[in-house]
């Protein structure tokens, strides 16, 4: 089965929307007391990188204005941390750089899905 760049944005999607609900309401502390909710934010962080790594370079030049780079930098540090992950760092990428990463490929998929 092959996937087209819609399919992988929506695994973006899925995960920040995730994320996004699971961390309502949750504090810092209460997250680091919290082993499942910790697996869970790494687990959708690997995910919303491995799709971003599986887009096209020529699809990644063309909306410059999303950072893949730094998403699928992030996977690649969750995924080689071997001997733990620095939680703290996950919380604060939660916290601020999902929101708006979320808005940005939302507006991608609606611009994608109204072509």
């Amino acid at each position: 089965m092959s996937f087209q760049p819609l399919d992988y944005l929506r695994h973006i999607l899925d995960e920040a929307d995730y994320l996004a609900r699971a961390s309502s309401g949750l504090t810092c502390d209460e997250y680091l007391r919290d082993e499942t909710l910790q697996r869970a934010f790494v687990r959708s962080l690997e995910v919303m990188g491995e799709a971003s790594k599986n887009l096209s370079g020529e699809f990644r030049l063309r909306h410059a204005e999303v950072d893949w780079r730094a998403i699928a930098g992030m996977r690649d540090r969750l995924i080689h941390a071997y001997f733990g992950v620095d939680h703290e760092l996950v919380w604060d990428v939660v916290e601020t750089k999902i929101p708006p990463l979320a808005v940005e490929i939302r507006r991608l998929c609606e611009s994608i899905e109204g072509q």
